[in-house]
């Protein structure tokens, strides 16, 4: 008979990097602390979603994830297609594991410090947590909707995001690969026609980037919390070339509102009426372009969540 105390753990690892070593760590780290686990592992983002499913179906009550963002948000978004009762009796983990931890690194869990994670995640302190939803429309007309944990991207940082992830299997550091990816963006269209509504602000002009979070958005969001039903909205105007490199300063300080073109927000909804096809990420993650009009909420306290003591 299944044993609901039973954790199962997904493991997603990263290319390179001592993988094989990274889950003989967690391994390690969970039968020290005597877990009762099964254990299945994943190489793609479709993968993470069956298995994840699996796992629902098969009564598991604590899933881990072993992974970064982008695996979180596929298992999120797996459980929000469930019914709220069984939702309700799942505990979603994360021992980190990706190339950008900012959910878990949030929370106070790093890589590297399996033990102290286990020992965290062992104590099962749950808190309900806020999702993002973005809803839009697919190129068939066909409505949409993908949730989120961190924050959405919509232009520049979009693609940035998107060079980071490619530059962080070159440089291995999280700071490096950023700066790289801010020196690429000379290569890049630096501005798109946005038409937005936030509250009771219409914002119609040329915007560089907006950042819609959930949680701190890679730091274009500092302030938000996953956790007050409330999303944070950074809009970023064309900044001069000096003023650029100013802000990539404050970006890497930590201060990035403190920039003079940024323009934060607080608020449940955001319209964006028109976006000029700039690309949008997910999670860190690209997704394919919706379709104008598409609109970004918040759903509140709608996933557990295990966090440390």
């Amino acid at each position: 008979m299944y044993n609901d105390k039973k954790w199962g753990i997904l493991y997603c690892p990263k290319h390179g990097f001592m993988q094989n070593r990274k889950w003989e760590k967690a391994e390690k780290a969970l039968r020290e602390n005597n877990i009762d686990f099964d254990f299945v592992q994943s190489e793609s983002s479709a993968g993470v979603e069956r298995l994840v499913k699996m796992m629902i179906n098969n009564g598991y009550k604590t899933i881990i994830i072993i992974g970064g963002d982008s695996a979180l948000n596929d298992a999120v978004n797996c459980l929000m297609q469930t019914d709220k009762a069984t939702r309700d009796s799942i505990a979603l983990g994360v021992i980190p594991n990706g190339m950008m931890n900012d959910f878990a690194h949030f929370w106070g869990f790093n890589e590297g410090e399996e033990e102290q994670t286990v020992r965290w995640l062992k104590s099962r302190r749950i808190r309900k947590i806020d999702l993002g939803c973005i809803r839009y429309h697919n190129k068939k007309g066909e409505a949409c909707r993908r949730y989120f944990l961190n924050c959405v991207n919509i232009g520049l940082i979009a693609s940035i995001m998107n060079l980071r992830r490619q530059t962080r299997h070159i440089f291995g550091s999280r700071t490096l690969s950023f700066i790289f990816s801010f020196i690429l963006l000379i290569f890049q269209r630096l501005e798109y026609k946005m038409r937005l509504k936030i509250n009771t602000d219409v914002i119609d002009r040329n915007v560089m980037t907006v950042c819609v979070g959930n949680a701190t958005g890679y730091g274009q969001t500092p302030n938000a919390v996953p956790y007050n039903g409330m999303l944070d909205v950074s809009v970023v105007f064309h900044p001069e070339m000096a003023q650029l490199f100013e802000g990539i300063y404050l970006f890497i300080r930590g201060k990035f509102l403190n920039h003079k073109s940024v323009h934060p927000y607080r608020t449940q909804k955001i319209e964006i009426d028109e976006a000029n096809k700039a690309l949008v990420g997910i999670d860190g993650r690209l997704m394919r372009t919706p379709a104008e009009p598409f609109t970004i909420t918040v759903e509140q306290e709608v996933i557990n969540f295990l966090i440390p003591q």
